[in-house]
C-alpha cells in the first residue's frame, strides 16, 4: 500500500470513529474514495466514451431524420398553386405529427415508453437510448434546416431550376451549402443539448456518465464528489465541442470572403 493510500485509510478510520480532522483531511478521504479507491476513475472514463458514443449516434440519426423531415415539408410548401402532390401532401402530414409529438412531450417519457414499451425485451438500454435521443433530437433538427432553408431567397432554386438541375441537385449544389452557413450556430446548440440530455438515459440502464456517479455514490454513500465531478466532466466536454464550433464557423466566415 503506497503513501497516499495509506493516509486515506488512516483518515478514514478516524472519520469513521469519529475522532477530529481538518477540512483538508476530510476533503481527501471523499474525494480519494470517490475517484481513486478501487480504480474508480475508470468508470467515469467509462461513462465518458459511452456518453460519447451516444451522443455521435442520436446526432447521425437526428441530423438524417431532420434533413429528410426538413426537405420533405419544404417541398411542399413550396409547390405551385394548383400543382400539388397528394402523397407528398400524405408524408408532410406524417411529418407534422412526429415533430408535434415529438416536440410536445418530455424527453424521460419518450425514453421510459422506448425502453419499458416498446423495445421492452431488449438488454442494449444504451443503443435504446440512442435511439429515442436521434428521434428526438431529429425533430428539433428539422425545423432548424427547415427555418434555414425557407430563408433563402426562393429566386435560388428558380435559378438552380433554370440551369438545368432537377430538384435534388438543386438543393444539394445551391440550397443547402447556403443554408448551412445559417443554421452552423443553432445545430451546435442542438448537438450540445443532445450531450447532456445523454444522462438521462440512466432511467432506463444506459451506462453513462450519471450511471457511473450513481453506481459510485451508491457504494460510498456520498454524493457530493461523484456528482461534482460528473458535472466538471460535461461542462469540459461542452467547452472543447463549443471551440471546435468556434472553429467551424470561423473557416465558413473565411471562404465566404474570399
Amino acid at each position: 500500500m503506497n503513501q497516499w493510500a495509506e493516509l486515506y485509510a488512516q483518515w478514514k478510520t478516524m472519520m469513521i470513529s469519529g475522532e477530529s480532522i481538518s477540512g483538508f483531511q476530510r476533503f481527501y478521504v471523499l474525494f480519494y474514495q470517490a475517484f481513486i479507491e478501487a480504480n474508480r476513475w475508470k468508470q467515469y472514463l467509462n461513462g465518458v466514451g459511452t456518453t460519447i458514443f451516444v451522443t455521435a449516434m442520436a446526432l447521425v440519426i437526428g441530423i438524417a431524420l431532420g434533413i429528410l423531415v426538413a426537405v420533405i415539408r419544404t417541398s411542399h410548401a413550396q409547390q405551385r398553386p394548383g400543382h400539388k402532390n397528394m402523397i407528398l401532401g400524405a408524408i408532410n402530414l406524417f411529418c407534422r405529427v412526429y415533430v408535434t409529438v415529438i416536440r410536445g412531450t418530455p424527453m424521460m417519457v419518450q425514453l421510459l415508453i422506448m425502453g419499458m414499451v416498446i423495445f421492452k425485451s431488449s438488454r442494449n438500454f444504451t443503443a435504446v437510448g440512442a435511439l429515442t435521443l436521434g428521434i428526438n433530437s431529429g425533430a428539433y433538427v428539422s425545423e432548424i434546416i427547415r427555418g434555414g432553408l425557407m430563408s433563402l431567397d426562393p429566386g435560388q432554386m428558380e435559378a438552380g431550376r433554370s440551369l438545368g438541375l432537377n430538384y435534388l441537385d438543386t438543393m444539394r449544389f445551391i440550397v443547402v451549402p447556403q443554408a448551412v452557413k445559417a443554421i452552423l450556430p443553432a445545430l451546435g446548440n442542438e448537438f450540445i443539448i443532445l450531450l447532456k440530455d445523454t444522462s438521462l438515459i440512466t432511467v432506463i440502464g444506459g451506462k453513462e456518465l450519471l450511471y457511473a456517479a450513481q453506481g459510485i455514490y451508491g457504494r460510498t454513500y456520498e454524493q457530493m464528489f461523484p456528482l461534482f465531478g460528473i458535472a466538471m466532466i460535461y461542462l469540459a466536454l461542452v467547452m472543447v465541442f463549443s471551440w471546435l464550433q468556434g472553429i467551424l464557423e470561423r473557416r465558413l466566415r473565411q471562404s465566404d470572403r474570399r
